[in-house]
């Protein structure tokens, strides 16, 4: 097993472009592949902050004909990143239009200062203060 190795998280978008927008732009993920599967109509896209090889990405799934928004069920907690600022992230963030239902703040029972944001599918993503990243 310490040969095994966390490659990606995958979830399912339903406007891929959308969803682009927010992880690169927004997030400062890069796109890392892209390809497109016409006999499944789907796509695969994916982002991160480093190459696949030494980082674990994010596997945006867009399956073509879906037309109504994914239910992202019980189960499903939420990603996580570190960021340097959370006040000044999350305040970019609302000037976007992103959701932020729980706004930054030292986290309840302990020490570190965390967010919750939403992509544009409603997936939560937890926002972590690391100072001197």
């Amino acid at each position: 097993m310490a040969d095994f190795k966390f490659l990606h998280t995958m979830i399912r978008v339903k406007d891929l472009d959308k969803s682009m927008d927010f992880y690169t732009r927004l997030l400062g993920m890069k796109e890392l592949r892209r390809t497109d599967f016409p006999t499944g109509k789907f796509t695969l896209a994916f982002v991160g902050y480093g190459d696949e090889v030494n980082s674990t990405v994010v596997e945006l799934t867009h399956n073509w004909d879906q037309v109504e928004p994914y239910e992202i069920g019980t189960g499903f907690g939420h990603l996580a990143l570190g960021v340097p600022d959370i006040y000044g992230v999350c305040e970019n963030l609302a000037k976007e239009g992103v959701s932020i239902p729980r706004p930054p703040g030292p986290m309840k029972h302990g020490s570190s200062v965390i967010a919750f944001i939403e992509d544009p599918d409603g997936y939560k993503i937890e926002l972590v203060e690391k100072k001197g990243m």
